[in-house]
């Protein structure tokens, strides 16, 4: 009981951040038991679903892969298990870069902010895939473009959002204004569960990159 307790506290706080560093501290307080509570305690099954999405739209298991807000690397724990190798992974937590080096899924792993751009060159990977980064007091919508720039015309970037966000941080605009410019094209989206043990849902997206 202790755990489901505290770990509603943990999940707030991300939630409620004002500023870089709260955020930041706020993982940093969690990420060691972040799996636990998580998976066994909320039911997170977010990183399996996106990574599923995606895998129907790729056709080499040897592309190359970034996980953008990788958190804790529970997403690229279900990429190797669908047999991807080659992947990359940034976070803004060098706490949770921490233990998602612990997982031994990963090339390289990059502490990066989305907001303030990454150093990643342009046309870097053929796919990129964003779990839980897309929601309150973490990333603003200009992220998709970053996102856009380090894939290759031809990829492909699967993420999810909070319904909640979906309107109010503007996520649904970004998009729509990326599709208008023929930036990208939208090839799925779905409502589906999120943390299910929670009630909460999330719309997971799949867009192939046309320009950037």
């Amino acid at each position: 009981m202790e755990a489901k307790q505290e770990t509603p506290k943990l999940w707030e706080a991300t939630y409620e951040a004002k500023t870089a560093q709260e955020l930041a501290d706020a993982y940093g307080e969690w990420a060691e038991l972040y799996d636990r509570d998580t998976i066994k305690v909320m039911g997170y099954v977010g990183p399996q679903t996106a990574v599923s999405m995606l895998d129907g739209y790729l056709n080499s298991k040897g592309c190359r892969v970034l996980d953008a807000g990788c958190g804790t690397g529970l997403v690229g724990e279900f990429l190797k298990h669908k047999g991807y190798k080659n992947i990359d992974a940034m976070d803004y937590s060098e706490d949770m870069l921490v233990e998602a080096e612990k997982k031994s899924v990963y090339k390289k792993l990059f502490q990066e902010d989305l907001n303030e751009g990454l150093e990643i060159p342009d046309n870097s990977y053929d796919a990129t895939i964003c779990v839980g980064t897309f929601t309150y007091a973490h990333v603003g919508p200009e992220a998709f473009e970053e996102l856009l720039r380090v894939t290759k015309p031809g990829g492909y970037i699967c993420f999810t959002i909070r319904d909640g966000a979906y309107e109010e941080y503007n996520y649904r605009e970004k998009m729509l204004e990326l599709e208008a410019s023929s930036q990208w094209e939208l090839q799925e989206l779905r409502e589906a569960d999120y943390l299910v043990n929670e009630k909460v849902t999330a719309k997971f997206c799949t867009y192939k990159v046309l320009a950037n």
